[in-house]
C-alpha cells in the first residue's frame, strides 16, 4: 500500500520553483501552483490571496483573514461550507470534479494545455475506428462493440469517466468514513454526533480533493476510455484523447497515423470484449469490491490523529490519512479476491494484446515497435497503472500480462479464433492463475461447452413442459 490514502496526493508534476516554491506558504499547502488547494484540506493554500501573511505556520485562518480580498475571503467560505456540509457518500464527488478539472486547465508538465477537439481530430478518430474495427472482424469473433467512435479532451474524459471512478473508489472509501466515526468510545458517540458528522464531511472532502488530483494528473496521460483496463467511459463509445496520442507518438519516429490507428485498434478491442461479455464488467467490479472490503484501518493511528486534532490545525487530519494507516487483510477471503481481480485483468489486456498484434503485424511497420512500447509503459508502472494499482491498494504485474498474451496466442494457433474466443462465454472457462504458469497445459486440456450445456439444459426444460399447460405446472394433462 502507499503512504498516502489510495496513493493519492501531488499530481506527477512538480512546481517549477521546487521546494523554494513551498517555502513561500507558510499556510502549510505546501503544493505550490502543482494543486488547486493544497495540502490544506480546507483548500485554502492555494486560493489567489494566500502567498503570505503573518501568523500562517499557526494558524491558517490568520493568514486567510491578514491576506485575502474580499472576493477571494468569499470563495473560501463557500469552500468550507461545502466542505462542511456535504451530507452525500464516503467522497464528495462534487469537489473531486472541480479539482480534476482544475488540475487539467493547469496543463502538464510539458506545457500543454487542454483544448477543444476540433473537426480534423474528430474525423480522424472517427476513421481510425472505422478501420481498427474492419481489421478487428479478421481476428476475433466477437463483433464491433462500438456504436460510435469519439474524440475527447482531458476535460470531457473526466466527465466521463467519473460515473465509473465513483464506482471504485466508494467501497474502499466507505470503510475509511465509518472507522472515522468508530475511533470514539461508544459512550460518547451519542454526544458527539455533530462531531461525527464533521469528520464524515471533511474526510468526504479529502478524499474528493485527492482523488480529483489524481483523475486529473491522469487526464493528462491517457490516450483513450481502457488504459487501465477497465470500462472507464460509457458503453460502446469507442474514444481517443487526440491531445494525449500525440503526446505518446511524439518520441517514437513513427508516423502519427499509424500510431492513432493502432491505439484505436486497442480501443476497438477493449469495446468487443466489454460489449459481448456480458458478465465481465460486474466481474471486474465485483472483484474491486471485495477486494475493498477486506481493506482494513489501523484504528489506532486514527484514534490519536483524533485525540491530537487541534481545530486551529485541520491538516491534522489529512496527515493522518497520509500515515500509512491502510492495510489488505491478510485472509484467504482477501488473497482469493487479489488474485481473482489480477488474473481478470491480465486475461482481458493479454487477449487485446494478441489480438492487435494479431490484426495490425502485417499492416502496420510500426507495430512491433508500438507493442513494446505500451508493454514497457506497462512495465514501468505507467501513469494509468500507478493511479489504478494506488486507487484499490494492488499492483498488477506486467509478468502477468505477457504470460496472458502468451497463452492467448498459443490459444488461437491450437484452437483457432472461435476456439479461443469462446472461453469468454463463462467465467469458469477462463484460465486461472495457475494455468498462466503453464499455458501449454491449459491449451491442450479439454474443457467443458457451456454453451452446449446451456443447450441441452433448456431443451430438457422445454421437454418438460406440457404445450397445452399454460403454466407449466401440468394441471392441464389431469
Amino acid at each position: 500500500m502507499s503512504d498516502t490514502p489510495f496513493g493519492f496526493g501531488l499530481p506527477p508534476e512538480e512546481p517549477e520553483d521546487g521546494d523554494e516554491g513551498k517555502k513561500k506558504d507558510p499556510t502549510g499547502g505546501g503544493q505550490g501552483s502543482g494543486s488547486p488547494f493544497g495540502a490544506n484540506p480546507f483548500g485554502f493554500g492555494g486560493l489567489p490571496g494566500m502567498g503570505g501573511g503573518q501568523g500562517g505556520a499557526d494558524n491558517p485562518f490568520a493568514a486567510m483573514f491578514g491576506a485575502m480580498n474580499p472576493t477571494d475571503l468569499g470563495a473560501a467560505f463557500q469552500q468550507l461550507g461545502q466542505m462542511l456540509s456535504y451530507e452525500g457518500g464516503p467522497v464528495n464527488w462534487d469537489m473531486a470534479k472541480q479539482i480534476a478539472r482544475q488540475v487539467v486547465a493547469q496543463g502538464t508538465a510539458d506545457g500543454v494545455k487542454d483544448a477543444s477537439v476540433g473537426p480534423a481530430e474528430k474525423s480522424a478518430v472517427e476513421e481510425a475506428v472505422r478501420l481498427a474495427d474492419l481489421w478487428l472482424d479478421q481476428v476475433t469473433s466477437l463483433p464491433s462493440g462500438a456504436n460510435t467512435a469519439v474524440a475527447w479532451s482531458r476535460a470531457e474524459w473526466v466527465e466521463a469517466t467519473l460515473p465509473a471512478w465513483k464506482e471504485l473508489v466508494d467501497p474502499v472509501a466507505e470503510r475509511v468514513g465509518t472507522a472515522m466515526g468508530d475511533v470514539l468510545p461508544q459512550e460518547m458517540q451519542a454526544m458527539a454526533g455533530p462531531l461525527i458528522g464533521m469528520m464524515r464531511s471533511m474526510g468526504g472532502a479529502m478524499f474528493g480533493q485527492q482523488i480529483g488530483q489524481a483523475i486529473g494528473a491522469l487526464a493528462g496521460e491517457v490516450v483513450g476510455s481502457t488504459d487501465v483496463g477497465l470500462p472507464l467511459g460509457p458503453a460502446g463509445r469507442a474514444a481517443l484523447l487526440p491531445l494525449n496520442v500525440a503526446s505518446f507518438g511524439k518520441d517514437l519516429s513513427v508516423p502519427s497515423d499509424e500510431v492513432r490507428l493502432y491505439l484505436a485498434l486497442r480501443e476497438a478491442a477493449h469495446q468487443r470484449l466489454f460489449a459481448h461479455v456480458p458478465w465481465l464488467r460486474a466481474h471486474l467490479f465485483g472483484a474491486v469490491e471485495s477486494y475493498a472490503r477486506g481493506i482494513k484501518v489501523d484504528t489506532s493511528k486514527l484514534e490519536e490523529a483524533v485525540s491530537q486534532l487541534d481545530p486551529t490545525h485541520p491538516e491534522q487530519l489529512q496527515e493522518a490519512l497520509q500515515s500509512g494507516m491502510f492495510q489488505p487483510q491478510d485472509t484467504p477471503e482477501q488473497k482469493a479476491a487479489l488474485a481473482r481481480l489480477e488474473t481478470a485483468l491480465a486475461l482481458v489486456e493479454g487477449w487485446v494484446d494478441a489480438v492487435v498484434h494479431e490484426a495490425a503485424k502485417s499492416r502496420l511497420t510500426s507495430a512491433d515497435a508500438l507493442r513494446e512500447t505500451l508493454r514497457r509503459r506497462r512495465a514501468t508502472g505507467g501513469p494509468a497503472e500507478q493511479t489504478f494499482a494506488t486507487l484499490i491498494g494492488l499492483e498488477l504485474r506486467p509478468r502477468r500480462l505477457r504470460d496472458a498474451s502468451r497463452l492467448w496466442a498459443s490459444l488461437t494457433d491450437a484452437r483457432g479464433v472461435d476456439g479461443r474466443d469462446g472461453l469468454w462465454e463463462h467465467p469458469d472457462m477462463l484460465p486461472t492463475a495457475t494455468d498462466l504458469d503453464d499455458p501449454d497445459g491449459f491449451v491442450h486440456r479439454e474443457h467443458l461447452d457451456f454453451s452446449e450445456l446451456d443447450k441441452m439444459l433448456g431443451e430438457a426444460a422445454k421437454g418438460d413442459r406440457d404445450p397445452k399447460d399454460g403454466d407449466g405446472d401440468g394441471d392441464e394433462k389431469k
